[in-house]
């Protein structure tokens, strides 16, 4: 879609790598990018974690929950949100997210560098990913977001 002042509207959905089951083989070798995004999507959590603001950009309301969370799913008893923020550090040099300046407890996500990270090759003009509005291989994308192009 586009308007008259010439932005596009697309649509951007994950593919299903971006959402592994937490019961899946594995799954303790989970990233903590991925295990935010996991917590984001599910709505029992929206008051220890949620989306907010810009495309992307999410808030962590309850950071000791979130790192006791994090500390359960990779068996580190000891976790506590100066960890787990030393951990999100590692992810700004990738640039995978970034803090939210002037903003507490705020990061947001760089989507289309999560998947060139994990698919470097990908031509991401013609990538599955990036789609006409509200359709992802013929269906609706669960968790789709507006990116505008100028």
């Amino acid at each position: 879609n586009s308007c008259a002042c010439g932005l596009v509207e697309v649509w951007f959905a994950f593919p299903d790598w971006a959402y592994k089951p937490e019961s899946s083989p594995g799954s303790r070798q989970i990233q903590l990018w991925h295990f935010i995004l996991e917590l984001l999507q599910k709505e029992e959590y929206q008051g220890v974690i949620a989306w907010q603001g810009d495309y992307g950009e999410f808030v962590i309301k309850d950071p000791d929950e979130v790192a006791r969370l994090w500390g359960i799913r990779k068996c580190k008893p000891h976790m506590n949100y100066d960890k787990l923020s030393r951990a999100l550090r590692y992810y700004y040099n990738k640039r995978i997210l970034h803090k939210t300046k002037g903003k507490r407890f705020t990061y947001k996500f760089n989507f289309s560098k999560v998947v060139l990270v994990n698919y470097p090759i990908l031509d991401m003009a013609n990538s599955p990913f990036f789609l006409a509005q509200n359709h992802f291989n013929g269906e609706i994308a669960e968790h789709s977001f507006t990116l505008i192009l100028y």
